[in-house]
């Protein structure tokens, strides 16, 4: 049996060192670690990879719950997969979580149901901000990647959208929305 450890945090600039140490006490022979978002499995290959490696006896262990995953969906799919390869989960800082037991399968339901609101909570609570600011006059959006003045020289020259978007180095889309009020 191997105790395969895996360790994520959301973005480059957190470090993975304290779930290391914490997956290396608990017994880790080997950890799969990530730099990625956790709302989704998709582009997770750390995870992925984790899970090819792991095999009957085994057990999957993180720190916390939210480290595998921020959706009940997600971790119903990840867990499905463990129990086919009867593979055994822990979760070190969730009271020991263990799926090998009834009530660990219990506690991991109703964690993964609180972690999927929680993520739904601060992506509200984020939504209200952003409108608050806007209606404020504060929140302006992402700066155009490209000047609207330049694709409409560019056009009075008689260049069509492709010609312009290899010009100014970006997509025909971005160039077809700048053009769109000529169009109209």
């Amino acid at each position: 049996m191997a105790v395969v450890g895996y360790a994520r945090v959301s973005s480059t600039g957190q470090s993975l060192e304290v779930q290391r140490d914490q997956l290396q006490k608990a017994g880790a022979d080997e950890i799969f670690e990530e730099k990625r978002s956790g709302t989704s499995t998709k582009g997770r290959d750390q995870l992925e990879a984790a899970l090819r490696f792991l095999r009957k006896g085994d057990v999957l262990v993180v720190t916390r719950l939210d480290r595998l995953a921020r959706s009940l969906g997600d971790l119903c799919k990840i867990m499905d997969a463990l129990g086919e390869k009867q593979v055994g989960f822990r979760a070190l800082n969730q009271g020991g979580l263990d799926t090998t037991r009834p009530e660990g399968r219990l506690m991991l339901n109703l964690l993964g149901a609180f972690a999927e609101f929680e993520t739904a909570i601060r992506a509200e609570r984020q939504a209200e901000g952003i409108a608050k600011a806007k209606a404020e006059g504060r929140y302006k959006g992402r700066p155009a990647s490209i000047d609207p003045a330049k694709v409409a020289a560019l056009k009075a020259e008689g260049l069509g959208a492709t010609a312009i978007a290899r010009k100014l180095k970006c997509g025909r889309a971005s160039v077809y929305r700048l053009l769109e009020p000529d169009a109209a």
